[in-house]
């Protein structure tokens, strides 16, 4: 049948099974927005306050649902104002895509109003970026974004369609969306070599990473390390990927994580990374990480093989395949066999604890170990970035997938409140909770008029230090104290701002009103936001310092 451009786009929507699209109108993409009308029965579009506020929310939804999420946007500012949510999907590898609007055809390279090279613009933080310059050929580009954005490690895909062809006419024809190949097709030598290397190892330690949330397979890790008996840990994006609450797990790993696991990568004799790509924040200085240990890489991105750390051994494929045929063929490992390690790992564990220090005052982990209470950890966490990160992926527990959501790879500040309007879209039988510092809410805060017009269920704590912690933190261990830029102190009163917007909002200073103004708060069903003073030296520890081992720690204040 005949359609216009517009008409083609929502076609390919519904055939990919979209069914909420996040955006902004402008001029270059009035008739997909016109579209859009037509189709309001079947396509739910969100209007957000801001292009990169719509961004988030699409990857929000994407993390939480395991969707692909979908943002439509228009030319110059409104492209450009996508870039960081792309490049914030790109490096934490969730599948989205990006529709943006473009000059007509003859206008192109003439720097005509509103016109960027968005696909130049975009071309090394997205896995591909389309122009279409042949409205016969916007019905298959789509359907090849979003087959490239969730084929193998996933990822954002930006199509960008000249105005003139969202009214051009062509001949549209039904397709059922092409199968994601699997990735099955894993070397049975690479297998064999794995086996053997797992079977040998008395002191394994495995590290789990965003890669076996993306797979769905948290069940075959669990049955994994289970078999093996052996203690495993968690990247940051990881977390989730097994209950937080497994005897076996060890915290999180990296700069900021847990003694145990730093201490267990540096003493084992074999490390099983699962989908995980050794970034710097997990690894510090590469001479220090798992010296002894023979490395075994599980992943489905090849190019992460040997790009950061040296392994003796990878197999590449699809995660949750592979470990189903690693554990078809592992013998369970004899309690005994192991227990001496396991041992050891325990004591750590009771030795190095996290902060329980309360002196009276709110701290970062009371409200956060009675958050996690309060809500069995069964909220959906969502983060800003920087210490209010690191405090919620530490003091929270996390015990099912796609329930933390934070930006690991760009760290983008402003990530959180628009992650957490996603998930109340599109995950609404779970409560969406963000975890704020008062620096990063600032960046994003306009978006409370969305969730206030879209009456969304979202609950936002706001870790108020006046400060930008964690640069300061730094600033206060390395660099003599000389707080540059960092002392904002700006007094904002969050609860008036959030009334302002029409959302309710709470002020927390005392210790012994945490559990009833949780309470109070968790129970709104509209956007609630929960104001809490927190001294600006409360720091995040444990603490690995720049270019040092990641065995050696900073744990307190007293920095030893």
């Amino acid at each position: 049948m005949q359609l216009n451009g517009s008409q083609i786009i929502m076609e390919c929507l519904l055939e990919q099974g979209v069914d909420t699209v996040f955006g902004y109108p402008g001029g270059t993409v009035i008739n997909i927005f016109d579209a859009l009308y037509e189709y309001r029965d079947r396509l739910r579009h969100i209007l957000t306050s801001h292009e990169q506020g719509a961004t988030h929310a699409a990857d929000g939804y994407a993390r939480s649902t395991g969707k692909t999420g979908v943002v439509i946007a228009t030319s110059g500012p409104g492209a450009t104002n996508t870039v960081t949510g792309i490049a914030t999907a790109h490096m934490d590898s969730i599948p989205m895509v990006v529709i943006t609007g473009n000059v007509a055809i003859p206008l192109l390279g003439k720097d005509s109003f509103q016109e960027v090279d968005i696909v130049g613009v975009t071309m090394p933080i997205t896995k591909h970026s389309y122009i279409v310059k042949d409205v016969n050929k916007i019905a298959e580009t789509i359907r090849r974004a979003f087959y490239i954005a969730n084929d193998g490690r996933p990822g954002p895909v930006l199509v960008d369609i000249p105005k003139d062809l969202s009214v051009a006419m062509a001949e549209y024809t039904s397709e059922r969306p092409k199968v994601i190949e699997k990735h099955d097709n894993i070397s049975e030598e690479s297998l064999a070599n794995a086996m053997e290397i797992l079977n040998k190892s008395k002191n394994p330690f495995v590290l789990t990473g965003g890669g076996v949330i993306r797979a769905d397979a948290g069940a075959e890790v669990l049955e994994f390390v289970e078999k093996m008996n052996s203690p495993f840990s968690s990247t940051l994006m990881g977390l989730g990927g097994i209950h937080t609450g497994h005897p076996l797990f060890t915290g999180m790993i990296g700069m900021h994580g847990s003694k145990t696991s730093n201490m267990a990568s540096t003493q084992c004799d074999l490390l099983v990374a699962v989908g995980s790509r050794f970034s710097d924040r997990v690894i510090s200085n590469v001479k220090g990480f798992a010296p002894d240990a023979e490395i075994l890489h599980i992943d489905v991105d090849p190019a992460e093989v040997n790009k950061n750390v040296q392994v003796i051994h990878h197999v590449s494929g699809d995660v949750k395949v592979a470990l189903q045929k690693i554990n078809k063929g592992l013998q369970p490992a004899h309690k005994t066999e192991r227990q001496a390690w396991v041992d050891q790992i325990q004591a750590w564990k009771l030795e190095f604890p996290l902060d329980t220090n309360q002196n009276g005052k709110i701290k970062p982990h009371t409200i956060l170990r009675k958050l996690s209470e309060l809500t069995s950890g069964k909220a959906i966490i969502t983060t800003e970035v920087g210490q209010s990160q690191m405090w919620a992926a530490q003091y929270y527990t996390h015990s099912e997938p796609r329930t933390f959501l934070t930006s690991g790879g760009l760290g983008t500040m402003g990530f959180g409140f628009g992650a957490c309007m996603g998930v109340a879209l599109g995950r609404p039988d779970k409560k969406p909770i963000n975890i704020a510092g008062d620096g990063s809410f600032l960046m994003n805060c306009n978006e409370l008029a969305t969730a206030v017009y879209y009456k969304l269920p979202m609950l936002t704590i706001i870790l108020d230090n006046g400060v930008l912690g964690m640069v300061r933190q730094w600033q206060d261990i390395f660099f003599d104290k000389r707080f540059s830029g960092t002392t904002i102190e700006r007094n904002t009163d969050f609860v008036k701002l959030a009334e302002a917007f029409g959302a309710k909002g709470y002020r927390l200073d005392n210790v012994e009103d945490v559990e009833s103004v949780l309470k109070e708060a968790l129970a709104q069903e509209g956007p609630v936001v929960v104001h809490v003073p927190i001294d600006k030296d409360d720091k995040v520890f444990p603490m690995v310092p720049p270019g040092a081992f990641i065995k050696d720690l900073i744990m307190d204040e007293t920095l030893n």
